[in-house]
């Protein structure tokens, strides 16, 4: 089943890594919103990747506690190490949650598997399907904004904007597609997101997720964006929810692409080790 490691941090991933920008023609056909969705999923990222990340949580009234936390990823498909991608992220700081961790095996033709592991009751936890949009260890992502969404789980389509553009960091304006994503599913607790798209490198650089009374609830924005190697690379990231009145930023202090990641360290057995990466 394809997946669509859609807006945010993570994967870090497919929205962090993008590979040599791609051709805005389609054979002399006008793009489409599936067109687009597939060409921010197919990005080069490299074979595998290893990020150290600063997480900060804002509560509303504006008082921020830090999170550390390093994630490993690999490039799964036909001819790869894995059958599909593989994530784990561990926590390392505060103490209260050291030693949590998160592991995502994507499987290419049934649902994928989410696993965490908290070190206070020592076991492992499956995420089920029907807890993908909650909250991810108390911050304003979700389960399914790290673990990634089920490509065919959506609708796409592109809002008629030729002018829209979205401002970097530097000031310079880059011309975006304006795409608009619709969960099949009517129950869904964010049922539709709105993102920009750059179209140079198909970087998803800001999205607003509505929830299910079609309210703007939370978004999702680029704060700085640069190339590592290669790899168009987003350095830091805003999730902010406007009901909540919280919102939550990462910061990446150090990035590795292509460092010859094993498989072995998406297991289960190192989901459950703690410690360091």
């Amino acid at each position: 089943m394809s997946r669509l490691l859609f807006v945010f941090l993570i994967t870090l991933f497919l929205n962090i890594g993008a590979g040599n920008e791609l051709s805005l023609q389609t054979q002399g056909t006008a793009p489409t919103g599936e067109w687009v969705a597939r060409k921010a999923e197919d990005r080069e990222t490299g074979r595998d990747s290893r990020l150290a990340i600063r997480m900060r949580l804002f509560d509303r009234q504006g008082r921020v506690s830090e999170r550390r936390m390093t994630l490993l990823a690999m490039k799964g498909g036909p001819g790869r190490p894995v059958p599909g991608d593989r994530t784990l992220i561990r926590f390392s700081y505060p103490n209260d949650i050291k030693g949590t961790s998160f592991l995502v095996w994507e499987q290419p033709n049934a649902d994928d598997e989410r696993f965490l592991y908290l070190p206070s009751l020592g076991r492992v936890r499956r995420i089920a399907g029907s807890e993908a949009q909650e909250s991810f260890v108390g911050s304003d992502l979700t389960f399914e904004d790290i673990g990634g969404r089920e490509f065919d789980d959506y609708a796409y389509r592109l809002i008629d904007d030729p002018n829209a553009a979205w401002t970097g960091p530097d000031g310079v304006k880059h011309p975006v597609y304006t795409l608009e994503s619709r969960n099949r599913d009517a129950n869904a607790r964010f049922p539709r997101v709105v993102s920009r798209v750059r179209r140079d490198n198909f970087v998803i650089v800001h999205a607003v997720i509505y929830n299910r009374r079609d309210e703007p609830q939370k978004t999702f924005e680029v704060l700085k964006l640069e190339q590592v190697k290669g790899y168009w690379t987003s350095l830091e990231l805003r999730m902010t929810d406007a009901l909540q009145r919280t919102r939550t930023e990462l910061v990446l202090d150090s990035v590795e692409y292509d460092v010859g990641l094993k498989p072995d360290a998406f297991s289960r057995r190192e989901l459950e080790r703690g410690g360091g990466s």
